[in-house]
């Protein structure tokens, strides 16, 4: 397959639907949508840090919801196993430009009800046995903070149920294109933490905190409901479909998919155990290094994978190796590009960015400190994170979700045998540090399995990464240089600094990559010389 009839499965998305949209603009819009979410989340975390600082109150609220949000964002949310499930699944049976076949809505509407009776099963079980779960997994910690971590996970405990449901309809409006909601709807779970918190303010034990996280989840469930009705598929209980071959796939999409999540899971819990052995606010540290990560690192990979999935899963059913391979290579090659820019400023600017954006009420220079260290070590994880990342969507789009699960698997006596070498002598930043080469083991483990499957060839991917690693090098040096020498004192002056600093950096990355005929800065040049014309 030539580039110009890549280019025009691109435009019309593979099958020529008159709803489908380009790779890049639905990567534009969920992109925008993305950078409101993530703002508005940063203010929700500021807020919470405000009155709640790194301490015990804040380590009891992010252990406990350490259980809730395995369903709601691992589980339930973009790329997670029920999104990527329905989407590999119905993206196959349904055509969006026609009306919803009843076999579809039964389909789905088996699935919905059977994940609600397991669901509000396992939130019955880990509502009566919340005391023995956060013993184990704080079993480091003192009996206060375990005893406050098991009444917040009580309290958070429904969020088990909305989580999978959410992940569900999220699925379901991403087969047919609706990008809008489903990544509109996490703000509203932050609307909530953020008013609750707002209003009750001398919540000394966190207990409203909880209490709104847990009424958000059922927000951002209810909201992505009338879209999903409006597309035809009105839910009424029923199990009709267990036996049919396609709710079959689903399910084996779906448990190696939740195990390799759980794994992902127990990287945590090495984590808290590891965590628990360090200073009060250790965790919650932690916790904010990686909601400070994950903020351009989410945009980046939700905004193009979301839209890729799909793609992916049309041209797994097409048996179009090469578009796959052209597909990934350049969607991969674009989260690259971007991604060197983000890690220089976090490298250069991450204890300002705290200061600024953390530092005040309850949250004190040693938060800052603590939160500083922890985010330095795990950045360097930001393109074995895109690599991984991507990769794990091309394996899902051939139904398999095994591999992934088995790579996982593997690297958790790894994550615990560096723990056990970095936490010593680095402390908080060696928790994160381990994570980041975990996170380097298993995407290159997938990439070489990868290449036997579909004969990937990462021979372009190695070139465009060295111009940009190299280009990222020397624009770090000449940052370093420029952020010792230029002092200044003073809120405003310190956010302008870093700002002139970090666009100056960006464009002379770009100019350096431009110039080594990398082809996504020379499209990037062309882009915005278009737009000046204009």
């Amino acid at each position: 397959m030539n580039t110009s009839k890549l280019m025009q499965i691109e435009e019309n998305n593979i099958d020529n639907n008159k709803k489908g949209i380009s790779l890049l603009k639905a990567a534009w819009l969920i992109a925008v949508v993305i950078i409101i979410s993530k703002i508005i989340g940063f203010f929700r975390d500021v807020v919470i840090a405000k009155y709640y600082g790194v301490g015990l109150v804040s380590d009891a609220y992010f252990y406990a919801y350490q259980i809730p949000s395995l369903m709601l964002i691992l589980f339930g949310g973009v790329g997670g196993p029920f999104h990527s499930a329905i989407v590999s699944v119905f993206s196959k049976i349904v055509n969006i430009n026609k009306e919803t076949p009843k076999f579809a809505v039964n389909l789905l509407n088996t699935f919905v009800t059977a994940t609600f009776l397991v669901c509000f099963i396992l939130t019955l079980l880990v509502f009566l046995f919340s005391d023995v779960i956060c013993q184990i997994i704080i079993s480091g910690g003192n009996p206060e903070l375990i005893s406050l971590a098991s009444t917040h996970l009580k309290i958070m405990s429904p969020i088990l149920v909305t989580g999978g449901l959410i992940g569900i309809y999220y699925g379901i409006l991403v087969t047919y294109n609706e990008f809008l909601i489903p990544n509109i709807s996490p703000m509203l779970v932050s609307f909530v933490i953020i008013m609750t918190v707002s209003l009750v303010k001398n919540d000394s034990l966190g207990y409203a905190l909880a209490f709104a996280t847990t009424v958000g989840a059922l927000v951002q469930f209810i909201f992505q409901l009338p879209k999903a009705f409006k597309l035809g598929y009105k839910y009424k209980p029923t199990l009709n479909c267990l036996k049919n071959e396609k709710y079959k796939n689903i399910l084996e999409l779906l448990f190696p998919s939740i195990l390799s999540s759980t794994v992902g899971q127990i990287y945590i819990y090495v984590d808290m155990f590891f965590a628990s052995q360090l200073e009060t606010g250790a965790w919650t540290a932690i916790g904010y290094a990686n909601r400070v990560f994950q903020f351009p690192v989410g945009i980046l990979v939700t905004a193009f994978l979301v839209p890729l999935f799909p793609l992916f899963s049309k041209l797994v059913a097409q048996n179009d190796f090469q578009g796959i391979r052209y597909y990934f290579n350049k969607g991969i090659g674009l989260l690259n590009f971007a991604a060197f820019p983000i890690l220089i400023g976090i490298l250069l600017f991450s204890h300002d960015v705290i200061k600024i954006l953390f530092e005040r009420g309850q949250f004190d220079s040693n938060a800052t400190k603590m939160v500083t260290i922890a985010l330095i070590f795990l950045s360097v994880s930001i393109i074995p994170y895109i690599f991984r990342d991507s990769l794990t969507r091309v394996y899902f789009a051939f139904n398999d979700s095994k591999t992934p699960f088995y790579i996982a698997l593997s690297s958790v006596l790894t994550k615990v045998v560096l723990n056990f070498i970095f936490v010593k002598p680095l402390g908080i930043g060696g928790i994160t540090l381990s994570t980041s080469f975990v996170t380097l083991i298993n995407g290159l483990l997938l990439g070489l399995l990868i290449r036997k499957k579909i004969k990937m060839d990462f021979n372009i991917y190695i070139k465009e990464f060295l111009i940009m690693s190299l280009s990222a090098i020397f624009v770090f040096l000449i940052g370093v240089v420029l952020y010792k020498y230029i002092n200044v004192t003073g809120l405003m002056l310190i956010i302008i600094k870093d700002s002139l600093i970090f666009l100056f950096l960006t464009i002379i990355y770009a100019i350096l990559t431009c110039l080594f005929k990398l082809s996504y800065a020379k499209e990037l040049f062309l882009r915005l010389k278009s737009k000046v014309v204009k």
